[in-house]
Protein backbone atom coordinates (compact mmCIF):
# COMPACT_ATOMS: atom_id res chain seq x y z
CA UNK A 1 0.00 0.00 0.00
CA UNK A 2 1.74 3.18 -0.94
CA UNK A 3 1.30 6.02 1.77
CA UNK A 4 1.53 9.82 1.53
CA UNK A 5 5.10 9.95 1.73
CA UNK A 6 5.66 7.15 -0.42
CA UNK A 7 3.69 9.17 -2.94
CA UNK A 8 5.91 12.05 -2.38
CA UNK A 9 9.07 10.09 -2.82
CA UNK A 10 8.09 8.98 -5.94
CA UNK A 11 7.10 12.16 -7.29
CA UNK A 12 10.83 13.46 -5.88
CA UNK A 13 12.23 10.43 -8.44
CA UNK A 14 9.67 11.08 -11.44
CA UNK A 15 11.25 14.82 -11.74
CA UNK A 16 14.22 14.03 -11.30
CA UNK A 17 14.51 11.47 -13.94
CA UNK A 18 12.75 14.09 -16.24
CA UNK A 19 15.48 16.41 -15.30
CA UNK A 20 17.95 13.94 -16.14
CA UNK A 21 15.85 13.20 -19.31
CA UNK A 22 16.05 16.86 -20.73
CA UNK A 23 20.26 15.69 -20.87
CA UNK A 24 19.76 11.76 -21.93
CA UNK A 25 16.84 12.21 -24.55
CA UNK A 26 15.74 8.45 -24.01
CA UNK A 27 12.32 7.77 -25.28
CA UNK A 28 11.90 5.14 -22.86
CA UNK A 29 11.90 8.18 -19.60
CA UNK A 30 9.87 10.40 -21.34
CA UNK A 31 6.94 9.62 -19.11
CA UNK A 32 8.70 8.05 -16.41
CA UNK A 33 6.00 6.64 -13.36
CA UNK A 34 6.42 4.03 -10.30
CA UNK A 35 7.06 0.96 -12.98
CA UNK A 36 9.77 2.48 -15.11
CA UNK A 37 13.16 0.17 -15.11
CA UNK A 38 15.97 2.39 -14.31
CA UNK A 39 19.35 0.35 -13.91
CA UNK A 40 20.23 -3.28 -14.60
CA UNK A 41 18.98 -6.07 -17.18
CA UNK A 42 15.83 -4.08 -18.25
CA UNK A 43 17.42 -0.65 -17.50
CA UNK A 44 18.09 2.11 -19.30
CA UNK A 45 20.58 4.10 -17.29
CA UNK A 46 24.30 3.52 -17.39
CA UNK A 47 26.03 3.62 -14.37
CA UNK A 48 27.29 7.43 -15.15
CA UNK A 49 23.08 8.63 -15.42
CA UNK A 50 22.57 6.35 -11.79
CA UNK A 51 25.16 8.19 -10.07
CA UNK A 52 23.39 11.52 -11.85
CA UNK A 53 20.13 10.41 -10.69
CA UNK A 54 21.28 9.59 -7.47
CA UNK A 55 22.11 13.20 -7.09
CA UNK A 56 19.05 14.53 -8.33
CA UNK A 57 16.91 12.34 -5.94
CA UNK A 58 19.30 13.30 -2.71
CA UNK A 59 18.77 16.88 -3.60
CA UNK A 60 14.83 16.72 -4.22
CA UNK A 61 14.45 14.39 -0.94
CA UNK A 62 16.21 17.40 0.89
CA UNK A 63 14.34 19.98 -0.69
CA UNK A 64 10.55 18.46 -0.65
CA UNK A 65 10.90 16.34 2.76
CA UNK A 66 13.90 18.56 4.15
CA UNK A 67 16.16 15.12 5.22
CA UNK A 68 18.93 14.33 3.82
CA UNK A 69 19.99 11.02 2.73
CA UNK A 70 22.28 8.83 0.62
CA UNK A 71 21.62 6.65 -2.03
CA UNK A 72 25.47 5.71 -3.22
CA UNK A 73 26.27 4.22 0.24
CA UNK A 74 27.74 0.77 1.10
CA UNK A 75 24.07 -0.52 2.38
CA UNK A 76 22.35 0.24 -1.12
CA UNK A 77 24.74 -2.04 -2.58
CA UNK A 78 24.73 -4.79 -0.78
CA UNK A 79 20.67 -5.44 -1.13
CA UNK A 80 20.20 -8.81 -1.95
CA UNK A 81 18.23 -6.92 -4.57
CA UNK A 82 19.03 -3.48 -6.03
CA UNK A 83 17.19 -0.26 -4.81
CA UNK A 84 18.11 0.58 -8.36
CA UNK A 85 16.44 -1.52 -10.66
CA UNK A 86 12.77 0.41 -10.94
CA UNK A 87 11.55 3.53 -9.68
CA UNK A 88 8.74 1.79 -7.04
CA UNK A 89 11.67 -0.38 -5.87
CA UNK A 90 14.01 2.63 -4.99
CA UNK A 91 10.86 4.31 -3.49
CA UNK A 92 10.46 1.39 -0.71
CA UNK A 93 14.55 1.71 -0.56
CA UNK A 94 14.52 5.57 0.48
CA UNK A 95 11.02 4.81 2.70
CA UNK A 96 13.36 2.57 4.19
CA UNK A 97 16.03 5.25 5.16
CA UNK A 98 13.87 8.04 5.63
CA UNK A 99 12.23 5.81 8.75
CA UNK A 100 15.84 4.18 10.18
CA UNK A 101 16.89 8.02 10.47
CA UNK A 102 13.58 8.58 12.55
Amino acid sequence: MDTPQRDQIIACIVDALKELNEELNLAELNEPDESTPLYGTRGTLDSMALVNLCVLVEENIEEELGLAISLTDERAMSQKTSPFVQVKRLARYIETLLQDEQ
